[in-house]
């Protein structure tokens, strides 16, 4: 698959949208981000690029600079690998490269192999995701990576004593990369499955969703329907602006808020069903 690349000039852009934009530019289909130098990357199948959503965009925002190009399907690991660094998330987890040394003092340790999926740790979002898992029992629950990317949440729930879990992503690399990863930690995911929440048909005790506000609305009441009695509802990839709208979505399917947390502006929220 060939892949455009978006180069904002981040110095034509207002530091208090940049978030914003890239909220923006998640829902319009780019799938990874990264800052080099005072540019913004972002990155989406050439064959999803719209340039007049890009310029409607721009025009909202003051007009910001960005240039395109295309970026060869074996091109992509090599710049993933020199731009990946490893991630400390409060020394509780390591998200690292196979080509970094080992980490000393974690309580876990994950190896990733990028790729093209989403979900390194360097966006706030998994991080976030991670420190609301850290405050329940994975002990036995069965588990639900939706949205799996790299597979990084669905590994941890794994390695913090899930019974089972399954991964689902609407992109085929993703499901390759996630079963890679998982085999590399020495962990197994019991199904990895392409698609959306229209793959989802059997019910779980936590269910993470880590993707984009729209979506994650769209698909609340799925979720909501295959959560087990007093099941978890992790949510994230989406604006604190944006956490009221999702709260109230939740709460019509009788889900309730037991904690949130923020970054950048960027939020995750948990919710429980009832018993």
């Amino acid at each position: 698959m060939e892949y455009t690349e978006i180069s904002i000039d981040q110095r034509t852009l207002n530091s208090a949208v940049q978030d914003i934009v890239i909220a923006e530019l998640g829902e319009m289909g780019f799938e990874s981000f990264m800052e080099e130098n005072q540019f913004l990357r972002a990155y989406i199948p050439s064959d999803a690029y719209n340039e007049t959503d890009l310029i409607q965009l721009s025009a909202q925002y003051d007009d910001f600079s960005y240039s395109v190009k295309i970026i060869p399907q074996q091109n992509w690991n090599a710049q993933w690998e020199s731009n990946f660094s490893p991630i400390s998330i409060d020394r509780y987890c390591l998200i690292r490269a196979p080509f970094h040394e080992a980490g000393k003092g974690y309580d876990f340790e994950i190896e990733i192999e990028p790729k093209m999926s989403f979900g390194t740790g360097h966006h706030a979002t998994t991080r976030l995701m991670i420190m609301l898992m850290k405050g329940i029992d994975m002990k036995n629950k069965k588990v639900l990576d939706m949205g799996c990317g790299t597979g990084v949440l669905g590994i941890l729930a794994k390695m913090t004593g899930a019974g089972s879990v399954d991964g689902i992503d609407i992109d085929q690399w993703a499901v390759e990369n996630t079963i890679e990863n998982a085999a590399r930690n020495s962990v197994n995911f019991d199904n990895v499955m392409l698609g959306g929440a229209e793959q989802i048909t059997r019910n779980y005790d936590v269910i993470l969703a880590n993707i984009n506000r729209n979506i994650l609305l769209a698909d609340m009441e799925q979720y909501a329907q295959h959560l087990n009695p007093g099941g978890y509802l992790f949510l994230s990839g989406f604006l604190e602006a944006d956490k009221t709208i999702v709260a109230k979505k939740a709460e019509t399917f009788q889900l309730t808020l037991t904690g949130q947390l923020s970054e950048d502006q960027w939020q995750a929220m948990a919710f429980k069903a009832s018993n």
